[in-house]
C-alpha cells in the first residue's frame, strides 16, 4: 500500500481531496452506492480502469475508511467491497458534482461508455424532495432501480427492482440525454409525456400531478 499523498494544506477542501482527488476513486463511490459489489463487477462498470489502479484505490479507500471488504458466506464466498458510512456521506458530493457538470456533458460521443445505472444519481436529483419509494427505470440501455429517500442502505441497483416498486419509468434515450445534462427536468418530461408513469402509489401520483 502506497504513502497516502497531501497537499499539506491546512484546509478541509484539501483534505477532502487528499482522500478522494485520485483518479478514480469517486467514481468507485458511484459504483459502490449501490451496494456490496465484487472486484470483476467494479472493474466491468469502470472501462478504462487498470487492474493495478483498481487495486491500490480499493486499497486506499479501506485504509481511509471509506470502504470495507468482507468475505460472502457460501456458496458465494467471494470478496465484496462496500461503503462505510463514511464513504456514503459522499452521496450528495456526487450529486452536487454531477449537477455541477451535467452542463460539460454534451452529446455522448462515439468513444464514450454508458452504462444504465450511471443515470441512477442525476434520476435522484430529479426525484428530490417527493414521497420515499422504490422506482424501476427501463432505459434502452437497460433497467436499473432507486431507493428515493433512502436513509441508509444500497442508494440504487442494477437490473429491476427487487421487489414490486412504487412507480415504473419508461425513458428514451433523446429524452434521458435531455434529462442528464439538465436540459429537462423530470416533472416537465413527465408532464410532456416524454417519461412513462406506471404505478398507482403515493409517489407515481406526485410525478403524474407534476
Amino acid at each position: 500500500m502506497s504513502p497516502r499523498r497531501s497537499y499539506d494544506q491546512y484546509c478541509s477542501a484539501a483534505r477532502a481531496l487528499d482522500l478522494v482527488g485520485d483518479r478514480w476513486t469517486l467514481l468507485i463511490v458511484r459504483e459502490l452506492l449501490a451496494g456490496p459489489r465484487r472486484y470483476t463487477d467494479l472493474h466491468a462498470d469502470l472501462p478504462g480502469v487498470s487492474t493495478d489502479v483498481l487495486a491500490s484505490r480499493l486499497k486506499d479507500m479501506e485504509r481511509d475508511g471509506l470502504t470495507t471488504r468482507r468475505r460472502l458466506p457460501p456458496p458465494g464466498a467471494a470478496y465484496v467491497y462496500e461503503l462505510t458510512g463514511r464513504g456514503r456521506e459522499l452521496l450528495p458530493v456526487l450529486q452536487a458534482l454531477g449537477a455541477w457538470g451535467s452542463s460539460a456533458l454534451g452529446e455522448r460521443r462515439a468513444t464514450d461508455a454508458v452504462r444504465a445505472h450511471w443515470f441512477a444519481l442525476p434520476l435522484l436529483r430529479g426525484l428530490d424532495g417527493c414521497a420515499a419509494g422504490l422506482v424501476e427505470v427501463g432505459l434502452e440501455e437497460g433497467r436499473f432501480h432507486v431507493w428515493v429517500g433512502a436513509e441508509d442502505g444500497p442508494v440504487y441497483g442494477e437490473g429491476a427492482a427487487p421487489e414490486s416498486p412504487d412507480v415504473r419509468l419508461s425513458i428514451d434515450a433523446a429524452t434521458c440525454g435531455a434529462l442528464g445534462r439538465g436540459e429537462l427536468s423530470l416533472r416537465d418530461a413527465v408532464r410532456q409525456r416524454r417519461v412513462e408513469v406506471e404505478g398507482d402509489g403515493a409517489l407515481a401520483k406526485e410525478l403524474r400531478e407534476g
